[in-house]
């Protein structure tokens, strides 16, 4: 299963050991080497799943779960604490502090693959039920999607020229959005979690200055920002 990664871990050998196992198992790992690191990499570009070892230098893999949960955007990422620390004492602490797994070194590769596919299918599977919970208004946008696709070609452009910036990845789901697309296809078609869809998707809102995907596409079609 296809997920973007991120691995901390402040042991130069064992990150790239695990780094290199993750991708043979068509994993898209981001690595950082301290937890300051992993923060920072963890807001430019969020991944479905952290990795991260709980002995580092100045801020630990606990303080670092900490800011993680903290945080509304998240407060529900799956994370796997990889650690020298197997007491049972030590992983009721990790439990309790909120960590999704916990394995300890040394493990078996084969594990970890096993513990970050199943976690990975568990946010899937929730983010279904998430997109499911409003399905009438989803079938609204989509209906009123499709119209305004049938209507193409009576859409007058503006005549006022407006130069948005988008990313090729923007532009890329801005394409599909427009051709009556919903998230969870959109991810399949580009190989990428649907968390980063919606993070898309709210980009394209904010960039546009719309508040819902029937907006954003009469928007996009009416200046030419799509084909």
């Amino acid at each position: 299963m296809p997920g973007q990664l991120l691995l901390v871990d402040d042991e130069p050998g064992l990150r790239e050991a695990v780094q290199a196992y993750l991708e043979d198992s068509e994993f898209n790992v981001n690595v950082a080497s301290n937890a300051t690191e992993g923060w920072e990499k963890l807001q430019s570009n969020p991944p479905d799943l952290v990795i991260t070892d709980i002995m580092m230098p100045q801020v630990d893999g606990y303080q670092f779960l900490k800011q993680m949960r903290e945080d509304p955007r998240f407060k529900s990422l799956p994370v796997v604490f990889l650690t020298a620390r197997g007491m049972t004492k030590d992983r009721i602490q990790g439990y309790q502090a909120g960590c999704d797994a916990y394995l300890s070194k040394p493990f078996d590769p084969d594990e970890l693959v096993a513990i970050v596919e199943n976690l990975l299918e568990r946010r899937s599977s929730a983010e279904k039920g998430s997109e499911g919970t409003d399905i009438e208004d989803i079938a609204r946008q989509l209906a009123e999607i499709r119209e305004l696709l049938k209507q193409r070609p009576t859409i007058a452009q503006s005549e006022t020229h407006i130069k948005i910036d988008l990313t090729p990845r923007e532009q890329s789901v801005l394409d599909l959005v427009a051709q009556g697309l919903m998230n969870k296809e959109i991810a399949r078609r580009l190989e990428t979690s649907v968390r980063n869809v919606e993070k898309y998707v709210s980009r394209l809102f904010s960039k546009t200055g719309t508040n819902s995907r029937t907006e954003l596409v009469r928007y996009a079609l009416e200046h030419g920002l799509t084909k």
